[in-house]
């Protein structure tokens, strides 16, 4: 099965100009904790609800503060047509639970969570989760 088959269309796009309060604000309207942030067309990072909170707030920013700040410029990513196993698999390689799911032509397509893949093979993506719940990793803020 397809990555294209699970992941999620409709997904909205943060500004590197927009403020920590906005992106928080949306994020809260939406019930999610990631947004890609794009700039002249170009995917050029990514913001979570951690990264507002443990790269922002704890550091000294305000609601004012701009996502540029925060956000995570390594974009981990799929493909629209990368097999599911994989993307689990590779999610728990790098430490993830969301990825960026991009088309042929590397434009944004969707968002993809293991979530989303518990939903389609619980077996396997247990494997996916074993590798995302060890200590570290690229996201990891004491890593820095």
């Amino acid at each position: 099965m397809k990555i294209s088959e699970i992941m999620t269309r409709d997904v909205e796009i943060a500004s590197p100009d927009d403020t920590l309060e906005a992106v928080a604000s949306r994020m809260a309207a939406s019930d999610i904790g990631l947004l890609p942030v794009g700039e002249g067309g170009q995917l050029v990072g990514m913001i979570t609800d951690r990264d507002i909170a443990v790269r922002g707030v704890a550091r000294g920013l305000d609601g004012s503060g701009r996502v540029r700040d925060v956000m995570s410029r390594d974009v981990k990513y799929c493909f629209h047509d990368d097999e599911i196993e994989d993307v689990v698999m590779n999610m728990g390689e790098i430490q993830v639970r969301r990825l960026v799911v991009l088309d042929g032509d590397k434009r944004l397509a969707g968002v993809v969570s293991l979530a989303d893949a518990v939903q389609q093979d619980q077996a396997m993506t247990g494997v996916g989760f074993s590798g995302v719940v060890r200590p570290g990793g690229a996201h990891n803020q004491a890593a820095r």
